[in-house]
C-alpha cells in the first residue's frame, strides 16, 4: 500500500464514520481538534485498519498520532512485511 491509497482508506472512513466532508480533511487535520474524534474512536479506526489491512495495532505507538498524516504515516509503518520475490 502506498501513502495516497492509505490518506484515501483513512479519509474514506472519517466522512463515513464521522459525517466529516471529505472536502474538509486535509493530511494536517487534528484529529480530536478539527475532526472531533476521541481516543476511542482513533482506537477504532486503528481496529479497522488491523482487521481490514493487517495493520499492527500498538497502543502506545498509536497515542501519538494527532493529524491524519500520522494516521497514514501509522498505518504505512505497521503493515505487514509484503513476501519479497524469489
Amino acid at each position: 500500500m502506498d501513502y495516497t491509497t492509505a490518506y484515501g482508506v483513512i479519509v474514506e472512513y472519517l466522512s463515513q464514520r464521522f459525517g466529516v466532508p471529505v472536502e474538509k480533511i486535509t493530511a494536517e487535520s487534528k484529529l480530536f481538534d478539527d475532526l472531533g474524534l476521541d481516543s476511542i474512536d482513533a482506537l477504532d479506526m486503528l481496529a479497522l485498519l488491523d482487521n481490514q489491512y493487517r495493520v499492527k495495532v500498538n497502543e502506545e505507538q498509536a497515542r501519538r498520532i494527532r493529524t491524519v498524516k500520522d494516521a497514514v504515516e501509522y498505518v504505512l509503518a505497521n503493515l505487514p512485511e509484503s513476501p519479497k520475490p524469489a
